[in-house]
């Protein structure tokens, strides 16, 4: 999967569901996607919120990519304690918001990927996380012929994806080489939100921000039926 910053809850679901999750750190940085984007809630509607990158080539893939000299990490606090601290749970989530802002690293890649594993750590998920060019495949393939290849090389009997991969994957090319294609629904429950109409699959931040912690817990390991 591509790394994102601060995903929604369903990514997360996602690293629940597996023994092994893979984050490729060589892929193309695209500038309408959303890997140094998301949202938060601000005034009952969707707000973005983003990292700022350094100049770079559009054929550089996101290791390669640096956050902005200017990237001003209590402003990007202050954006999140501003949304949120009136929410019912920010005393306990805004230390988690504040380590994975403040981490040091410039590399985005990096910087990304310390956001995911805290996270992870915060909701208890123990999947491990394997960075793909870390793993023994041959990383020149493309699509899902190295998708392919890093399922092989890490033993994979099933490969579990979000559903927006069924126009991606052919499940016979995974039949043939050993290995069951399946895609996981995500669940998005609402819950409330200041008692304002639910938004839903805003930052995982939103999710901790207005329950408790046991509950969002329990969200993330209760995610749609695999198909």
């Amino acid at each position: 999967m591509q790394p994102y910053f601060l995903p929604y809850l369903g990514y997360f679901q996602l690293i629940a569901a597996v023994d092994a999750f893979v984050v490729y750190d060589t892929i193309k940085h695209t500038k309408k996607g959303w890997i140094n984007r998301n949202r938060l809630l601000r005034d009952g509607a969707d707000a973005p919120f983003t990292l700022p990158l350094a100049a770079g080539s559009d054929h550089l893939d996101v290791v390669q990519r640096q956050l902005a000299p200017t990237f001003d990490r209590e402003k990007l606090l202050r954006q999140f304690r501003g949304a949120y601290a009136r929410a019912p749970h920010f005393a306990s989530a805004f230390p988690l918001v504040e380590r994975v802002v403040r981490h040091p690293d410039d590399n985005l890649f990096r910087y990304l990927l310390h956001a995911i594993r805290a996270v992870c750590g915060h909701l208890a998920i123990a999947t491990a996380l394997h960075v793909a060019s870390a793993v023994p495949a041959n990383h020149a393939l493309r699509g899902q012929e190295r998708v392919l290849a890093i399922c092989e090389a890490l033993g994979a009997t099933t490969y579990l994806n979000p559903p927006g991969g069924r126009a991606l994957y052919d499940a016979g090319a995974f039949a043939a080489r050993g290995i069951r294609l399946e895609f996981l629904e995500p669940r998005l429950d609402p819950y409330p939100q200041f008692g304002a109409p639910f938004v839903p699959a805003l930052s995982i931040v939103d999710v901790l921000m207005f329950n408790a912690l046991a509950d969002a817990r329990a969200m993330v390991f209760r995610a749609a039926a695999v198909a």
